[in-house]
């Protein structure tokens, strides 16, 4: 790994890189004066839904507009690419938007270089965020959820068997990271799945899917091969609360109802009201979905499902092997079941279901890039985003008073988008709602003289540049994704599908510098 450091900072840079960073955030600020006299230089950290939109939204509405986006990754996209469930192909076409603002001669693709914090999982560089702030007027961070939570429990880190949806997923969609992940899913044929979001009903298709159909995705060769030697029949999708507060949303429930040769296992009558056709139009749909179940019968099924309601994990019991064997619930109780945002608790009684493997699905999370303390940037760890105003500009806690008495303050040239802005909820068309939210803040600051970032020099990349190169980084531009994306596509036709995507980083480069 290559972290670019002091090294290839110019001598005023080195000068004042002892200073601390988040006192010199005012005479960093970009003068209203002069700012139209050239164009507004826009760093992106991120290239996934939440920073092409917010670039998208920029580029459009204050005229030469530089955007510069960095992506840890050789490849862009983000949670498009990775996290797009691979028989979904149509929620993908977001991608066409992505390539009309990355053909602006006005946007430059910066591939394979992380911003503070590598992630240990790729063979890029590293640039100090204290150095790129030196360079832009405005930098937006939109780098997504990298993490999952955790349930906390006995036997959640000690026992085989037991991953996360976010792993899980990464992994049968090509994700370097989890390029080694080999989950076991030889080992009984009961799978649990904790969390009753659009991730766990996903993770449930995928494993009880017609692994030929799947064939025909952008799913990896491995998981294909590991989907084959599967020997999961019983899947159980369960939730702490009821059907009436489910977080999932109708069409992945109908898609998992009309697999062929699946059934689905009834759920609890009692948590579903006598009259579903007095609901909000919404929720009715979802609740007589679930009613009326899945066209195959559960005894004629060669695999079955089901939404297990009110039901809170306490503890996973493993084999001496030390696999996990089996699941213990609590039932909890709902203080007013027909409510969607009714409460819970439990009741004290337990339940201990058959676990052969258990995919743990109850949220990503956000976490804060190096760099951010010195920056005077301020996280909440606890619900994994960046405080902002709500419009994307991110705040700063001022003052030694209690906390209570703190007054949050915008900073300068700072702005953040998609999941690290709000936390891991909603769909892509949600992320361009709050991207364009955050593009339309930094268009009204700049066009009406609010202060911005402004270090050395507004040059953007061209400053970065020596230092990377000077580090013998191989950096990725546009130009170089569309090789690896046509490499993909050539794999892909061999298979008989779109593409078959590279699962490593040295496989990505490779294709990038192929003739």
């Amino acid at each position: 790994m290559n972290s670019i450091t002091r090294s290839w900072l110019c001598a005023t840079c080195r000068r004042k890189a002892s200073t601390t960073l988040a006192a010199r955030i005012s005479r960093y600020s970009t003068e209203a004066g002069s700012r139209h006299d050239r164009p507004l230089r826009m760093a992106i950290v991120g290239s996934g839904p939440a920073g092409f939109y917010t670039a998208y939204r920029v580029m459009s509405k204050v005229p030469k507009t530089k955007v510069d986006m960095f992506e840890a990754l050789p490849v862009p996209y983000g949670l498009v690419r990775f996290g797009v469930a691979p028989d979904h192909p149509e929620v993908k076409n977001c991608q066409e938007k992505f390539e009309e603002v990355a053909s602006s001669p006005n946007f430059t693709f910066i591939g394979n270089i992380a911003i503070g914090n590598a992630g240990g999982h790729f063979d890029g560089c590293t640039i100090p965020l204290a150095s790129m702030m030196r360079h832009y007027d405005a930098i937006v961070f939109a780098y997504g959820a990298s993490k999952d939570k955790k349930l906390g429990i006995p036997g959640e880190s000690e026992l085989k068997g037991i991953y996360s949806a976010r792993e899980f997923v990464g992994w049968y969609n090509g994700l370097p990271e989890y390029a080694n992940l080999a989950p076991d899913l030889t080992q009984g044929d009961e799978a649990v799945i904790i969390g009753q979001g659009n991730v766990a009903l996903d993770v449930a298709r995928m494993l009880l899917e017609n692994v030929d159909v799947l064939r025909k995705s952008d799913i990896t060769e491995v998981a294909i091969e590991t989907l084959l030697k599967s020997r999961i029949k019983r899947v159980h999708v369960v939730g702490r609360r009821g059907p009436m507060q489910a977080a999932f949303t109708i069409k992945e429930v109908r898609e998992l109802m009309k697999l062929h040769g699946v059934g689905f296992h009834d759920i609890d009558m009692s948590l579903v009201p006598d009259e579903i056709s007095k609901l909000p139009r919404a929720r009715r749909r979802l609740m007589e979905v679930m009613v009326k179940g899945s066209a195959t019968r559960v005894d004629e099924a060669a695999k079955s499902w089901s939404l297990d309601f009110c039901l809170s994990p306490t503890e996973f019991l493993g084999r001496p092997d030390g696999h996990v064997d089996s699941t213990v619930f609590e039932r909890t109780t709902l203080t007013s079941p027909f409510d969607p945002s009714s409460s819970v608790t439990g009741t004290g009684e337990k339940l201990t279901m058959s676990s052969s493997v258990v995919f743990r699905s109850i949220g990503y999370k956000s976490v804060a890039l190096p760099g951010f303390g010195e920056a005077g940037i301020s996280f909440n760890d606890r619900k994994g985003i960046i405080e902002n105003d709500g419009m994307g500009r991110v705040l700063q806690a001022k003052g030694d008073e209690p906390k209570a008495q703190h007054q949050a303050s915008h900073l300068p040239g700072l702005y953040c988008a998609g999941w690290v802005k709000r936390g891991p909820t909603g769909v892509i068309a949600s992320t361009m709602e709050d991207a364009f939210s955050t593009g339309d803040a930094i268009v009204s600051d700049w066009n009406s003289g609010a202060p911005f970032l402004k270090g050395e020099s507004s040059s953007g990349w061209e400053a970065l540049r020596a230092g990377v190169e000077h580090g013998k980084c191989r950096v990725i531009h546009w130009e170089d994704w569309q090789k690896i994306d046509k490499a993909e596509r050539q794999r892909g036709l061999l298979r008989g599908k779109e593409r078959e995507k590279f699962i490593s980083t040295a496989e990505m480069l490779s294709a990038a510098d192929a003739d």
